[in-house]
């Protein structure tokens, strides 16, 4: 590796390792200290990978998705259904969000241009979906007037698994089109691909829903972090093959 392939992976390393100082002193824990260290190595991954543009996006769905989960935290607290320790993410959640991407962030190093930019917007899609997951989950959870299960319709409690609600799911499109705008400007998807991942994140999540409804409750290995990682991986999946059957982004 010459000089100049190395310079990224040691600005990443640097980079990443004092804000992960930052974050351990900080009052507020965004992250536990497993988290903390499985984070690092995603934030050195995405920088070695993709420079300050992937580095942007992964730290606008962290920042935003983090902060969304503590909205109407007291109501949520209260009916039993907040995220555990106050919404700090541990290594399980880190890879949950951001297995789908990292692997997109990986194939696209290696690969040639025409795929290479397919490859991008899996990457951006795949925190698209993760952001349109939070968002509906936290909103619907906090403000879901009617809370219906997905496959029946059924009034449910907010907080079921496979629930959806109109506030939740304009919520997670607005959330959706904003990590996807953050792609567009730093140059990873052109309108087109903004596009693509609106509608994929939604396809995904609404086949999150379908699961979350359908097998997590019978399947004990399909945990939360578990969905997460194939809602991700979905939502990548459709927009690339979206793409690609549209003959590409160009």
């Amino acid at each position: 590796m010459s000089s100049a392939e190395l310079m990224p992976w040691l600005i990443g390393v640097a980079l990443n390792s004092v804000l992960v100082l930052v974050a351990w002193v900080a009052p507020k824990k965004l992250l536990t200290p497993a988290g903390l260290l499985h984070a690092w190595a995603l934030g050195v991954l995405v920088w070695g990978t993709l420079g300050w543009q992937g580095y942007v996006v992964v730290m606008f769905y962290f920042l935003v998705g983090s902060g969304v989960t503590r909205v109407g935290m007291a109501r949520k607290q209260a009916e039993g259904i907040a995220e555990k320790r106050d919404g700090a993410r541990g290594p399980e959640n880190v890879w949950g969000s951001a297995l789908a991407g990292a692997l997109c962030a990986l194939a696209a190093a290696l690969s040639p241009s025409p795929v290479q930019e397919l490859l991008w917007l899996g990457y951006v899609a795949s925190f698209a979906t993760k952001l349109s997951d939070t968002t509906a989950s936290e909103v619907g959870k906090a403000y879901g007037k009617h809370t219906f299960l997905i496959t029946t319709l059924a009034p449910v409690p907010r907080g079921t698994e496979g629930a959806v609600s109109a506030e939740g799911t304009l919520a997670g499109v607005m959330g959706s089109l904003a990590l996807a705008l953050v792609g567009l400007a730093v140059g990873l998807v052109n309108w087109l691909g903004v596009l693509l991942s609106v509608i994929a994140a939604l396809v995904a999540t609404t086949i999150e829903s379908v699961i979350g409804a359908t097998l997590q409750s019978r399947l004990p290995w399909l945990t939360n972090e578990v969905v997460n990682a194939v809602n991700t991986l979905i939502g990548a999946s459709v927009a690339i093959l979206l793409a690609w059957g549209l003959g590409g982004l160009a």
